[in-house]
């Protein structure tokens, strides 16, 4: 796992994190687009962590603080590249990051259908919250 970099995205890597979630990402969101990405990335620059082995994007997570909660999204690892350790290696990057900015605990948007991300969610020691149901309300068609 030593040839695998963990890094901060910059502006010159956001069209590959959007290609890159195309093939490994589950499911799509409404921010999925550069201008989505640009605002992520001015605003909080450290959030958008990627995972490179041999030049090569493959993997990333968002580890979005608000001063409040510590938010996960976009955990996505290359298909051919799963089970590798590089999630792991990517929530451990998260979650260092968000204790260094006086985080408490971490949550992570996880897709009802995505079984597999389950599993994966769950060995890393995360659960669902049953009594929480996300609301949402579309802010721009």
């Amino acid at each position: 796992m030593t040839d695998l970099r963990l890094r901060a995205a910059v502006s010159d890597d956001l069209d590959a994190v959007l290609a890159f979630w195309r093939t490994a990402a589950e499911g799509t969101s409404i921010s999925d687009d550069r201008a989505g990405l640009e605002r992520l990335t001015d605003r909080d620059p450290g959030a958008l962590i990627l995972a490179e082995r041999d030049g090569e994007l493959v993997g990333t997570v968002i580890a979005g603080f608000d001063g409040w909660r510590c938010h996960l999204y976009r955990l996505a690892v290359h298909p051919r590249r799963r089970r590798q350790g590089i999630a792991s290696a990517l929530l451990g990057a998260a979650e260092e990051r968000f204790v260094r900015l006086g985080g408490r605990r971490a949550d992570a948007m996880v897709l009802v259908r995505n079984e597999t991300a389950h599993h994966a969610w769950g060995a890393a020691g995360y659960g669902p919250q049953e009594q929480w149901r996300r609301w949402v309300k579309p802010l721009t068609e």
